[in-house]
């Protein structure tokens, strides 16, 4: 997309990472959207909050796109918009390039992006410069992976070490995926795909996010059960609509043999499947995905060792297609 104004003095050695992605396999890490996982520590304290969650959602416009992709490019270019050097908050730098994803205007012009939808598409305001770079990105192939990620990003910079570092940070800012097969692992990258969208009481489903009821009428988005309907949809099993409901739709599974994509499931009383109120996706190593609460956002967070989450375990299960019901 421009001329970098820094000239690397040596070309970096080649990881296993993009070494796979030449061969058009993609490393779980750092490749397709849906593949891409939770941010890591240093994502979570590295990414100002408001930049993180652009990235987060500025993603999902292009499926197969790594939200991680996005953010460290904007590492790169900015420093997540933190940088004081010519072109990020005003003017251009010496190749042309402007605002905190670092566009020529011409390539703006055609694909730059109202990310805020406040009437303006402006390559300085952080929103609409990386809902642009997603748009971009995707225009280039970026969300089929592997050489057309590699590719995608070798556009935005034509230069190999650029992408080289683009793929390293993106490395660092996103969680491995569990090692997961069947439908489990659908369902777990289903569910991924929507990390960051908010929780909506009563919304989503088989299709996806929906307004909801009550005090979700307003948002748009998942809630608890919505979001593991929706997962398991993609993979071909109807779920039914609500927690308590979905606690039949499979055989339980013990504990100690949980795989990605099974259900948990928490209640007020563990003794009554009747008072369950809350579901997630088992993501592996202790962790779920699972649309939290009011107020929050779908999450990857701890299961095991989580007091709150412990105290309140009922169980889990495997959705099965000869089990489970609309």
């Amino acid at each position: 997309m421009k001329t970098t104004a820094t000239i690397c003095a040596a070309v970096l050695a080649l990881p296993l990472a993009l070494v796979l992605l030449l061969a058009g396999q993609q490393d779980p890490a750092i490749g397709a959207g849906p593949a891409a996982g939770a941010p890591t520590r240093l994502a979570r304290t590295d990414i100002p909050p408001a930049y993180l969650r652009w990235y987060l959602d500025a993603a999902q416009t292009c499926p197969g796109l790594g939200w991680n992709i996005l953010a460290a490019i904007g590492k790169i270019e900015s420093d997540h918009g933190r940088s004081t050097a010519p072109g990020v908050h005003t003017g251009e730098n010496s190749a042309g390039a402007a605002g905190p994803m670092q566009f020529l205007a011409g390539t703006w012009a055609t694909y730059g992006v109202d990310g805020d939808h406040d009437g303006d598409a402006d390559r300085y305001n952080p929103a609409d410069a990386i809902y642009g770079a997603a748009h971009y990105l995707c225009a280039n192939h970026a969300g089929q992976g592997g050489r057309h990620l590699y590719q995608a990003i070798w556009q935005y910079n034509h230069a190999d070490w650029y992408v080289h570092r683009v793929l390293t940070q993106a490395a660092a800012y996103a969680t491995p995926t569990p090692t997961a097969s069947g439908r489990g692992a659908i369902a777990v990258r289903a569910a991924l795909h929507w990390l960051g969208t908010p929780y909506s009481w009563g919304g989503g489903g088989p299709a996806g996010p929906s307004y909801g009821i009550a005090q979700g009428a307003g948002i748009k988005g998942f809630d608890c059960s919505g979001l593991t309907q929706y997962a398991w949809a993609q993979a071909g099993i109807q779920l039914p609509r609500v927690a308590a409901a979905q606690y039949t739709a499979g055989p339980h599974v013990p504990r100690t043999q949980l795989r990605p994509g099974d259900l948990l499931f928490f209640a007020t009383d563990t003794r009554n499947p009747a008072t369950i109120h809350h579901v997630g996706l088992y993501y592996g190593h202790g962790q779920m995905i699972h649309a939290p609460q009011t107020g929050d956002v779908v999450r990857i967070s701890p299961f095991t060792g989580n007091p709150y989450r412990e105290h309140q375990y009922i169980g889990a299960t495997r959705p099965s297609a000869t089990r489970a019901s609309a």
